[in-house]
């Protein structure tokens, strides 16, 4: 899961440089550079999420570009233990 916590979060940010370059200066270098990374996370992504066992039913969330893997991590996320009874 820690593999697919760092891929997500990379693959994240990278569309979001990638994004904000195309709407402000387009700048080739952040493109040529920002492009394999997003790339390579996504793949990272989708094969960390296929491998946790985790994540059965969440696998197919992981295909979802730039946000698949907080998807991911987001459905296999435990949830809280309910209250004890009578402590409300």
């Amino acid at each position: 899961m820690r593999t697919l916590r760092i891929a997500a979060a990379v693959e994240a940010v990278s569309l979001a440089i990638l994004l904000v370059n195309l709407a402000t200066v387009h700048a080739e270098v952040i493109t040529s550079l920002g492009g394999p990374v997003h790339g390579t996370s996504y793949l990272a992504v989708i094969a960390a999420a296929w491998l946790a066992p985790a994540a059965p039913a969440a696998r197919w969330r992981a295909l979802v570009p730039g946000v698949g893997g907080l998807l991911v991590l987001r459905k296999t996320r435990p949830s809280p233990p309910d209250p004890p009874p009578g402590t409300e």
